[in-house]
């Protein structure tokens, strides 16, 4: 088996059968202090593909982050073929100030990319993120959660119409992927057009560590790494049933038509029929109620945890579901089960 390239980037080199823990200028402070990303590199000693694993694009999202320190820090990689670079928080300031978006003037990073020099301080951030880490890689994992007052079944998000970027979707395990390419600057959308196939990973809520979707999303970096090879001792998994929501009519955001507090009656993850009534809007006197009813038989992707609104604010994100996953849904019972890699699509 040939041995690896070694990995380069602005400043440093990690031999093959080597690993090396860096905090990686990007910026600097109103202060002048640097601004340090913490990365890891782990090259093993056998040839294969370089990927990525990212958290914390937005710095208050906190389930990716231990999904990434994880894998480089707990798991045994010494078969690892290829090279994995993994970048926990991307979003340092937002990370340490607990908010979503960069502190300097409230920048959305994950709509920086692929960053520019000599641009805002967004950009240029995104930008030595970009060159250094993410375009060297063959394909890649962005890990988020839903914003804060509401909460996300884990589910991926990916162009499905790029091939490359479809069998990464696919053997991540998820059931259920929304296709589309994402907004211009996301890290998915930007890398995946620069031949570096990347899907976004959605799972649960912000502030918090939850190990239900830690742990299952664990299960999914895995079988990921196992499709391309990098672990090749590992399976690939499949998730019992699988629906990709391709249409925009085939997903909606239910927003409130009434200011008030919400009585959620459905769980996230769970499935509604038509007509079935979601949730209930009321007054503080509970006198005055608005009913929000299911406009299709659907999925609940994402619900709303804060049970405040105004008129316009998300209740919940439902996808439609057609009759055989429906009936899918309906006889699935239990987790994953590993299956053979698939040496080139990943088709289900």
């Amino acid at each position: 088996m040939d041995e690896a390239e070694p990995f380069t980037y602005d400043g440093g080199r990690v031999d093959p059968g080597e690993r090396a823990n860096v905090r990686y200028t990007v910026s600097e402070t109103y202060l002048g202090d640097p601004v340090r990303i913490p990365v890891t590199v782990v090259v093993g000693e056998r040839a294969g593909p370089t990927a990525f694993l990212s958290a914390a694009a937005h710095g208050d999202e906190l389930n990716g982050v231990e999904v990434v320190r994880e894998v480089a820090h707990e798991w045994d990689l010494s078969d690892l073929r290829g090279t994995l670079v993994c970048l926990p928080v991307l979003n340092v300031p937002g990370f340490i100030a607990q908010e979503r978006y960069l502190p300097v003037y409230d920048r959305d990073l994950n709509r920086s990319f692929p960053g520019k020099a000599g641009s805002t301080s967004a950009k240029r951030m995104a930008r030595r993120i970009f060159d250094n880490f993410v375009a060297p890689c063959d394909f890649g994992l962005d890990l988020h959660t839903s914003t804060r007052g509401r909460t996300n079944m884990l589910h991926v998000r990916a162009d499905m119409a790029d091939s490359s970027v479809a069998r990464v979707a696919k053997a991540f395990a998820s059931n259920v992927i929304i296709d589309g390419q994402g907004a211009e600057g996301t890290l998915r959308r930007e890398a995946s057009e620069r031949d570096t196939s990347t899907v976004t990973v959605e799972m649960g809520e912000a502030h918090r560590f939850q190990r239900e979707f830690i742990d299952r999303a664990l299960v999914g970096v895995e079988s990921v790494l196992a499709e391309f090879g990098l672990l090749p001792t590992e399976r690939v998994r499949w998730p019992g049933w699988r629906m990709v929501v391709e249409g925009s009519g085939e997903k909606t955001w239910l927003r409130a038509d009434a200011g008030g507090l919400v009585d959620m009656h459905a769980a996230r993850g769970g499935v509604v029929r038509e007509g079935e009534t979601i949730c209930t809007i009321a007054n503080p006197f509970k006198t005055e109620r608005t009913h929000v009813e299911a406009p299709f038989t659907g999925l609940l992707v994402g619900i709303l945890e804060n049970p405040v609104v105004y008129p316009g604010n998300p209740l919940c994100h439902l996808v439609k579901l057609d009759d055989d996953t429906l009936d899918a849904i309906e006889r699935d019972d239990g987790p994953t089960t590993p299956r053979d890699p698939v040496p080139d699509s990943a088709a289900e």
